[in-house]
């Protein structure tokens, strides 16, 4: 059974990951916790499990030409620092913050894609 809610999950995170760009930490984390892994672990796990997904989508559109790396690249070095700060904040944040922040960053993307 556990292995098919994984396949659901990462065909979900994946499906998500294509649409919008990004979405699909959305649903691993909460499946991730809900087995059993600590909430710092579960973001961590999610993301190496997006990152690949992000690589294919981004080739995917790259193919198609609904994009360049010119796009991209003025965004990649300040994401690359966010990235490392992220990963040395991250296991020094309490499970409830760490909660309360990927809840806030959730209803702030929902409310704007309401009011768009």
């Amino acid at each position: 059974m556990k292995h098919l809610r994984f396949l659901w999950t990462g065909a979900a995170a994946g499906l998500l990951n294509g649409l919008f760009g990004a979405g699909g930490g959305m649903v691993t984390v909460p499946m991730l916790e809900k087995d059993g892994l600590p909430a710092q672990q579960a973001h961590a796990t999610s993301l190496a499990v997006i990152a690949p997904l992000s690589v294919l989508s981004g080739g995917c559109y790259l193919w198609q030409g609904r994009m360049t790396f010119g796009d991209a690249w003025g965004f990649l070095l300040p994401g690359l620092v966010g990235a490392v700060l992220g990963g040395w904040l991250l296991p020094r944040l309490k499970a409830l913050w760490l909660h309360r922040i990927f809840g806030i960053l959730i209803l702030i993307a929902a409310g704007r894609l309401l009011l768009s």
